[in-house]
């Protein structure tokens, strides 16, 4: 009996180490560089909100923090690799609703699991975007296009930054829920869709604020609403789309940061807490403010985890309905 509770007291013994050790590493992170993962190119807008808030977050900890640019594949590339990573903190993927709320319903054969094989850490911050349409259409509110497009079914189009893209997924969703028939004309890029919407070849064009509110504040095109579930102080002289006309409509890409899965709970604790410390701070605000990018209200782990479900589900119902795919 007493070579059993000895045998048992040993264990427990393991054990405490163990854990101390685990708490110990997880309370001195990082005590080394921190790897980054972008899994999108360089200077796209992922890539500079990961850099605005990631240097903050690096001088506030005192450890370098490595933006590492793996694109490819609307992103699915880098967030296979980011999936295979080991759960210490050392490896974060920073992405947006592309690659866990819109690939998997449209990439069945995924090198990853969004749901299981990763562990979220903290929504960032989101991206609205701009309901633009051409000059020569008689319209100058949501209700307006939605009752023009009713009174000519079929004859609008609107463009879109291709098959799959969020401009797409955002276009789809307006006409099924205004109920009106428009016609797709996909671009490999809003660039390049914009000369057509001034000259009138296109009608309709969801595109980032940034570059969308130069041509309208120019007068070469016109605004209508925002895509955000509140007016976006990027431009607040613009009404949400839900208020003027389409309740119930919203979409935001979202930005967002992950671990694999399997990190330990205090670990995610720390982390979440170092990134939510700089989207409290005005230059980062501002920084982000110049790319058309507003940080995220304040929330848990879990509450990001609930916001990029619903999201998903929504896409879900959009690809299918209109049987999206990325050919």
């Amino acid at each position: 009996m007493r070579l059993l509770s000895w045998g048992r007291g040993l264990c427990g013994l393991v054990l405490l180490m163990a854990w101390t050790a685990g708490a110990q590493a997880q309370a001195a992170w990082p005590d080394r560089p921190v790897r980054v993962i972008v899994p999108f190119p360089a200077s796209g807008a992922t890539d500079l909100v990961a850099r605005a808030v990631t240097q903050r977050v690096a001088a506030d900890l005192g450890q370098q923090m490595v933006v590492d640019n793996k694109p490819g594949a609307g992103g699915t590339i880098g967030t296979a690799e980011a999936a295979k990573a080991a759960p210490d903190g050392y490896t974060l993927l920073l992405t947006t609703s592309s690659t866990h709320a819109i690939s998997p319903h449209l990439m069945p054969r995924l090198a990853y699991d969004a749901r299981k094989d990763f562990t979220p850490v903290i929504h960032l911050a989101d991206a609205p975007s701009v309901l633009l349409v051409t000059n020569s259409l008689p319209v100058k509110t949501v209700g307006e296009l939605i009752a023009y497009a009713k009174a000519n079914p079929g004859k609008l189009n609107y463009a879109t930054s291709g098959n799959g893209t969020i401009v797409h997924l955002n276009s789809a969703a307006f006409t099924a829920q205004a109920g009106v028939e428009m016609t797709h004309v996909p671009y490999k890029g809003t660039a390049l869709a914009i000369p057509d919407l001034i000259a009138g070849h296109v009608h309709v064009l969801f595109d980032s604020l940034p570059t969308g509110m130069p041509h309208a504040k120019g007068g070469r095109v016109r605004a209508l609403a925002v895509t955000s579930d509140k007016r976006s102080a990027l431009a607040p002289e613009l009404p949400t789309i839900a208020e003027s006309g389409l309740p119930g409509y919203t979409s935001v890409t979202w930005f967002g940061v992950y671990l694999p899965a399997g990190a330990p709970p205090a670990l995610v604790d720390r982390i979440h807490k170092a990134f939510a410390k700089v989207l409290k701070a005005p230059d980062v605000a501002a920084s982000l403010a110049k790319l058309g990018v507003e940080p995220a209200a304040p929330s848990t782990p879990a509450q990001f985890a609930a916001m990029v479900q619903a999201d998903s589900n929504r896409w879900a119902a959009v690809i299918r309905q209109h049987k999206i795919s990325m050919d």
